[in-house]
């Protein structure tokens, strides 16, 4: 996430002057603990994966390769920003280069999520509202063409932000830097363009994902052969805004770090940066793929199944409607 790098100095000096008089069995046991849920999460959403993967009906249908994809960036997302966390908690240099890498997939990643939802919401607004095109519109072909676009509008800030980088310094890539989002940056416009994008990013797929719920809301009511299916795909639009709300907390992460580092005492930042990563980073993205397999009836059987390594119950029958 972004700050100014006046205020990543003011948080890795404060970090650095004290760390080493908390480092304690309590600290440590922390730290395990944050580096463990995003792992156990990873998992989750490997077995969820591998459960989309054994049946071939679930590899033909957009809205299953559609969250797929999303189990797996946010697989990506989980690994490479722990990996941020662990280099910020040991104080550890990197080369440039290998931060830029670091950064371009964690930055990445994290603005595919909400694109990833706002094309879900888009595959049940046509699937409810025109079902007879739907199969003509809805395609696998089309279905991978939006995630090649996802990754490449996605990537457009990090990559213009390496390659102006690049450009203005030839040692760009080869200086040693602690390693976050913000070390890319090396002009101050560059974090207004940054925050820029971000609101124009974010508020398009509000927009869409309001907008294709109102429609499907309107369909539900006024076509009642089909009330049933149009019922489901507003609960799912309407869970997919709720995940968007939830990736929106991400951003509250270096208002707060930042926050935390003009308190003063390097005790009460170390906590409130724990919490932070914790409940504002991690969870909302564990939460967010896990409640949306656990509701879909044809996958959780399945998942439920394979996450136990399918002891003890009978391979349960899929029926994807």
């Amino acid at each position: 996430m972004a700050v100014s790098n006046e205020s990543t100095v003011e948080v890795v000096s404060i970090h650095q002057q004290m760390f080493n008089l908390v480092l304690n069995e309590k600290t440590i046991t922390k730290y395990v603990v944050a580096m463990l849920m995003p792992l156990f999460f990873i998992y989750v959403n490997g077995v969820m994966l591998f459960a989309l993967g054994s049946k071939r009906v679930f590899k033909e249908s957009p809205r299953y390769i559609l969250f797929a994809h999303m189990l797996f960036t946010d697989s990506v997302h989980l690994l490479f920003s722990s990996m941020l966390y662990c280099f910020a908690l040991v104080l550890l240099k990197v080369i440039m280069a290998g931060c830029a890498f670091i950064v371009f997939v964690s930055g990445t990643t994290f603005f595919i999520a909400p694109l990833n939802l706002a094309v879900m919401s888009l595959e049940r607004y046509v699937a409810i509202c025109f079902p007879l095109r739907h199969a003509k519109i809805a395609t696998q072909k089309r279905t991978y063409l939006a995630i090649i676009l996802i990754w490449c509008i996605s990537s457009i800030n990090v990559v213009f932000d390496v390659l102006f980088g690049v450009v203005m310094d030839r040692h760009f890539l080869t200086s040693q830097v602690f390693c976050t989002r913000e070390r890319i940056f090396i002009k101050p416009w560059q974090l207004d363009v940054y925050y820029g994008f971000n609101t124009f990013y974010f508020v398009s797929v509000t927009l869409i994902i309001v907008f294709t719920y109102i429609c499907i809301m309107i369909t539900a009511r006024s076509v009642s052969s089909n009330k049933g299916s149009a019922t489901k795909a507003y609960r799912t639009v309407l869970l997919h805004f709720i995940q968007l709300c939830l990736g929106l907390t991400a951003f509250l992460y270096s208002i707060i770090e930042r926050a935390a580092a003009m308190l003063g005492s390097t005790t009460l930042f170390l906590d409130l940066r724990y919490l932070n990563y914790l409940f504002i980073l991690v969870l909302p993205r564990c939460l967010s793929p896990l409640a949306y397999g656990l509701r879909d009836e044809a996958l959780r059987p399945l998942f439920i199944y394979y996450f136990y390594y399918g002891k003890g119950k009978i391979r349960p029958a899929v029926n994807v409607h």
